[in-house]
């Protein structure tokens, strides 16, 4: 008589960290810093804060879906490939504490919601970027890491359309000509910003990546040479790019000063690891990246708010 109700209590022992499980799917590192692109760009698009909060919340909740079906898909689909590889052979697939069938499920679902949720509360234009954003990521940018190192373009042209979907969303409720041309400097930020961040990432697990069959470009060109002059072009282009929102923004000399800091030490970075390529330097890399472009973002909004004076 004790049977169920022993059952019962081991089911949801299960519970928590299978959700803990699916949720890793979706990435939510990632998906929280293109929030943070879409919603700094729907603030620069309206050059403040979007006076619809409703929409913009609604920009977010889709984008969120559509990220996460993105992430889940990605995983589906490298599913064996992840399990040659020692950093991921513990996601949730490989491991097999999310069966395959509930991955595709959950990624189908949460993108024909996402997309149609863009469509009807935000923008019909918002949903065709999330869209497009969706098919580069998992349809062209995920099997071309089979098959070429040209993956990493695809891939950052994927990463950073997030922010025209942010710039998108405010076109009926603010949107001016000025903070449509910013949003398109931001786009160029973040794509920019991806080829330090994914080279440093490329060259410490360049062993996994060989195992597994990817054709990163520190696997084709071992000597990390190639993966250096890419992160060294890249970074340099930050610096003019990440000025250009003081000068059209009147931010003040605060957020000219970070941007300008923020971009020299990222430059910095990626020429140290051209001519020393090793994992060090390549962490240091991955290091400044990740403290970039969320400390990029955060003052070019919080600036001509908090900072009116500075």
């Amino acid at each position: 008589m004790n049977l169920p109700s022993l059952a019962l209590g081991h089911d949801r022992t299960r519970i928590v960290p299978h959700i803990g499980a699916v949720l890793e799917l979706t990435k939510p590192k990632i998906a929280l810093l293109e929030l943070l692109t879409v919603w700094v760009a729907a603030c620069v698009a309206c050059s403040g804060i979007p006076g619809n909060w409703v929409l913009i919340v609604n920009a977010l909740v889709g984008t969120a879906l559509v990220a996460a079906s993105a992430s889940t898909l990605n995983q589906w689909l490298e599913r064996y490939p992840d399990a040659q590889m020692l950093r991921t052979a513990e996601r949730p697939l490989p491991s097999g504490e999310v069966s395959e069938r509930e991955a595709f499920l959950i990624g189908v679902i949460t993108m024909v919601i996402g997309t149609v949720y863009l469509a009807v509360f935000v923008h019909w234009l918002t949903a065709v970027l999330g869209l497009m954003t969706w098919v580069l990521y998992v349809c062209v940018y995920t099997p071309l890491k089979r098959r070429t190192s040209a993956n990493t373009v695809v891939g950052a042209v994927a990463g950073a359309l997030p922010v025209l979907m942010g710039a998108s969303a405010v076109l009926s409720d603010g949107g001016t000509r000025e903070g449509l041309l910013l949003a398109a400097i931001l786009f160029g930020i973040v794509f920019f910003w991806q080829f330090p961040h994914f080279m440093a990432i490329a060259w410490i697990y360049r062993d996994d990546y060989r195992r597994a069959g990817f054709k990163m470009l520190t696997v084709t060109e071992p000597t990390g040479r190639v993966a250096g002059l890419q992160a060294v072009a890249s970074s340099a282009l930050l610096l003019p790019l990440s000025l250009l929102p003081a000068v059209m923004m009147k931010t003040g000399p605060f957020y000219f000063f970070l941007a300008m800091m923020l971009s020299l030490l990222q430059l910095a970075v990626a020429i140290d690891f051209l001519f020393r390529p090793t994992d060090r330097s390549a962490r240091r890399m991955l290091r400044m990246s990740l403290i970039y472009l969320p400390a990029l973002f955060g003052m070019l909004w919080l600036s001509p708010f908090v900072f009116p004076w500075l």
